[in-house]
């Protein structure tokens, strides 16, 4: 099994420590990277959502490279943002919006800044492999026998989880079939072993993501719209961010990234058989690669 699959499991573990008892050095440090922004940010990742980690390694190597201090705490999509919403993370580079983190934004609105949408076309979608015999979700409840009368999701408190348990599954009547829910290397390290084996599979799943570049699938229509269309992915910040952050809060409000560029990103870092440890090379050697896209993100307002 490729390592990429395994690492929300190494990382987990850091977020956990992370809520327990670590806060954001953002409110507290002294002096600034920029000389106005202060030096100690913290960034909140969310376990095994790669289009945050990316970007989130990405602008962690560009923020240090002008002497911030990045920290990255990982932790699943309710902690974080609950995290941010407290002030114990500064910034989250990951929400889904209007629809899939709905709920959070709801519940914590008034204690976050959305600096806005740096991708526009994020879907949430069921996947299922090439060969597979339907093409819609509308006739998996008929071939569920063909599936091993499951679905393989994600992390129990996703957006996607809930869109799947609320919408998905009483829409179509897949009541009858096991939702099985873990993580989303868990999900993934399924979809290989399916597609290897030959045998069918289908999983809850989103773009932009790097699956559909590495396997052999296609998403299943979806002609109730259970899933929603196309989202946002924002960036929200903590209560003060950009008081104490003025100048990199310019940078993430402007900042945006399409997918294709997305895609070379997460490539570079999960299609490979590389360790955590590795990804601050490999995105060092992507920015050399992008360097006049990367230098652009703090071009304005410099």
């Amino acid at each position: 099994m490729n390592k990429r699959f395994i690492r929300g499991a190494a990382v987990a573990a850091v977020g956990a420590l992370a809520l327990a008892g670590c806060s954001a050095g953002g409110g507290d440090a002294e002096g600034g990277a920029t000389g106005e922004d202060q030096t100690e940010l913290t960034i909140g990742v969310f376990n095994g959502w790669p289009e945050g980690e990316a970007v989130s390694y990405l602008w962690e190597a560009i923020l240090e490279e002008k002497g911030y201090d990045v920290e990255l705490e990982y932790a699943d999509a309710g902690p974080v943002w609950a995290a941010v919403a407290s002030g114990d993370y500064d910034v989250n580079l990951d929400a889904w919006l209007p629809m899939t983190h709905e709920e959070y934004l709801n519940q914590y609105g008034e204690d976050i800044i959305d600096l806005g949408s740096w991708n526009d076309e994020a879907v949430l979608t069921m996947a299922v492999n090439e060969d597979a015999p339907i093409t819609s979700i509308e006739e998996l409840a008929e071939h569920a026998d063909e599936f091993g009368n499951r679905i393989v999701g994600i992390e129990p408190g996703a957006g996607l989880t809930a869109a799947t348990q609320d919408q998905v599954i009483p829409t179509y009547g897949l009541e009858g079939m096991e939702f099985q829910t873990s993580s989303t290397p868990a999900m993934l390290a399924e979809l290989s072993g399916a597609i290897d084996a030959g045998e069918n599979i289908a999983v809850t799943l989103w773009r932009p993501h790097w699956a559909y570049d590495e396997f052999p699938i296609r998403d299943l229509e979806d002609p109730e719209g259970t899933l929603g269309e196309a989202e946002g992915i924002h960036s929200i910040a903590r209560t003060g961010f950009d008081t104490d952050f003025p100048q990199l809060n310019e940078w993430l409000s402007s900042f945006t990234m399409d997918s294709e560029l997305l895609f070379s990103l997460e490539n570079a870092m999960f299609n490979s058989d590389a360790e955590v440890s590795d990804y601050p090379e490999i995105v060092e050697t992507w920015i050399g690669e992008n360097q006049e896209y990367v230098d652009s993100l703090t071009a304005a307002a410099e």
